[in-house]
């Protein structure tokens, strides 16, 4: 891959993860070689290659409109790569042909726009069952006995069960957060990819968000975050993606991705990093 030609990153420093011989392990979840993206006769994303395994926790971290959310979309198969180079690889769990349902029990998506979609009328507990139908409630849906059970079990373990009965509308943003989060884990998904996650929290809220999504991923659920804010990445992610105008420009681990120059260089910015608890901090001059 090589970079535009305002882009300070060395393509010496782009490394893509590879999992182990697929002889010891299973084959990777997700295998994209040269994804390239159109939206409108606009490229969003530039010859992409990334493999990513069952139970990793990865942030994808870039400043806004660098093509991460046209990411997320394209493993969600909203968006599909042109043809550009002929060794272009589109695998999710080693298929490239897949039923878009199929994918429920795969990935469990939060994003802000799904939160816009259910800003509704619609109780808690529903919003959570809704997901078994990929609807926006459960009008002439048949709810068997086994889908409540695993409600129940949602419920209790993000810890909402005194909400189950609330509207969607009478909650606040953290707590309506938490039951899409319970509606995208409802399939028992692989991956939970959460697209800007934080957007709207206060620091209370933040804070709940934070423990919920550490509880998820010590849980055995992978994760990916894709988010333009350095806190968002919580302890247990330990693989940081960056992105830049449309491009993967380094891949590796946190400890080594997350410095003063790198970060400096993909937000624009003279940058200090802090780390405290787990967690990292910039601050910019």
């Amino acid at each position: 891959m090589q970079g535009s030609s305002d882009n300070k990153f060395s393509p010496s420093t782009i490394m893509t993860e590879k999992c182990e011989d697929p002889g010891k392990r299973p084959t990777p979840l997700l295998e994209f070689q040269n994804i390239t993206v159109y939206r409108n006769d606009r490229k969003v994303l530039n010859s992409v290659s990334v493999t990513m395994c069952e139970g990793e926790c990865i942030a994808i971290l870039g400043p806004n409109g660098s093509g991460k959310s046209s990411f997320v979309k394209t493993i969600t198969r909203e968006y599909y790569p042109v043809l550009e180079d002929s060794k272009l690889v589109f695998r999710i769990q080693g298929k490239e042909v897949w039923d878009i349902f199929d994918l429920r029990s795969l990935f469990g998506i939060v994003s802000n726009d799904l939160q816009s979609t259910f800003a509704r009328d619609l109780e808690g507990r529903e919003v959570i069952l809704s997901g078994f139908f990929s609807s926006l409630g459960l009008y002439n849906r048949c709810v068997t006995p086994l889908m409540e059970r695993r409600a129940d079990e949602i419920l209790e373990f993000l810890e909402i069960g005194h909400l189950g009965n609330r509207r969607m509308t009478e909650m606040s943003s953290g707590e309506a957060r938490k039951f899409l989060i319970g509606r995208a884990l409802i399939h028992k998904p692989k991956v939970l990819i959460l697209d800007e996650p934080t957007n709207s929290l206060d620091m209370h809220a933040l804070h709940h968000f934070h423990k919920t999504l550490r509880k998820i991923a010590q849980s055995g659920t992978g994760i990916i975050l894709v988010t333009h804010t350095l806190q968002d990445i919580i302890p247990e992610i330990t693989r940081v993606i960056l992105v830049k105008d449309g491009r993967f420009v380094l891949d590796g681990q946190k400890e080594d991705v997350l410095t003063d120059k790198k970060m400096g260089e993909l937000f624009s910015i003279p940058a200090t990093i802090r780390r405290e608890c787990g967690y990292y901090y910039t601050v910019g001059d």
